[in-house]
């Protein structure tokens, strides 16, 4: 991994915009210095400033774009004197979903985490999948490997957005007609910048963020294609939160099973039992 700074930043002009409208959370002068000297400076996190983008031009579903949530901090890591392996990165969790699109009066398909939703657990990973725990390991993770003479001094970033596609159709029906009346998502996600050695596992939490997106997008099913679709409010999401405490990180954040591959999706009809649609990868 590189040890000089560099910019999670898409553009120079989407950070000015972000500054301008308030948008970016930072702790920027605050430093923060932790167990082992690590040193956590200029915490960011944000959601972009612009609405959900939606888009009709398939006649079999409907796809929306919501805008990105993005974190970023500047770590220094000092001088490891031993032979030992330091991994600093991002990992996320899911601690609320509800996510349901309505198809008029025949009922409604519902994506669930049935743990999370039952209490079972306190939060669910949002990892890649493959790099447990961590939410990626791009720029989302930097590796130190000792021992070294100087401190290693880098840029940790993230970035979070939905892209789904809803059927137009009642997905369990043989029918082609359009019957989606309302898009309703509203999830909660706890993001942790950690710091981890490998050799000892020993796990320090440098930073603990708290964000939320909301979405609603009512449907006119009868309506030519390409004119069905509206976004309701919040048009824009709060502000991701900066906390100045950290939380710990449940148990269940940091293995099998991440969210994609727990959730299940449900078809919820108005009168009569409940049905599997997409059963979850991971029972």
């Amino acid at each position: 991994m590189p040890s000089l700074f560099w910019d999670c930043w898409p553009s120079l002009e989407i950070r000015a915009l972000l500054c301008a409208m308030g948008c970016i959370q930072s702790i920027g002068g605050k430093a923060r210095v932790f167990r082992e000297g690590i040193t956590v400076t200029d915490v960011k996190a944000s959601i972009d400033p612009i609405p959900t983008s939606i888009d009709e031009s398939s006649s079999v579903v409907l796809r929306y774009r919501t805008p990105h949530f993005r974190a970023s901090a500047q770590v220094v890591m000092p001088p490891i004197p031993k032979k030992e392996t330091w991994i600093v990165g991002w990992i996320q969790a899911c601690s609320h979903m509800e996510f349901y699109n309505q198809y008029g009066e025949q009922g409604m398909s519902s994506w669930e985490l049935p743990d999370l939703q039952e209490g079972k657990i306190e939060a669910i990973s949002d990892s890649d999948g493959v790099n447990y725990p961590w939410y990626g390991n791009t720029t989302e993770t930097c590796t130190i490997v000792g021992p070294t003479r100087r401190d290693s001094k880098f840029i940790i970033s993230m970035n979070d957005n939905f892209y789904p596609s809803v059927t137009w159709a009642v997905p369990v029906s043989e029918s082609n007609v359009a019957k989606l009346t309302n898009i309703y998502r509203d999830q909660s996600f706890t993001t942790w910048l950690v710091a981890t050695n490998t050799s000892t596992n020993d796990m320090i939490i440098l930073q603990t963020l708290h964000w939320r997106m909301q979405l609603s997008i009512e449907v006119n099913p009868n309506r030519p294609l390409g004119q069905r679709a509206r976004l309701r409010e919040p048009i824009a999401q709060d502000q991701p939160k900066i906390l100045s405490k950290n939380e710990p990180i449940p148990p269940s954040a940091l293995g099998k099973p991440n969210a994609n591959d727990a959730q299940v999706l449900m078809w919820r009809p108005k009168y009569g039992q409940p049905l599997v649609v997409i059963p979850p990868k991971h029972r």
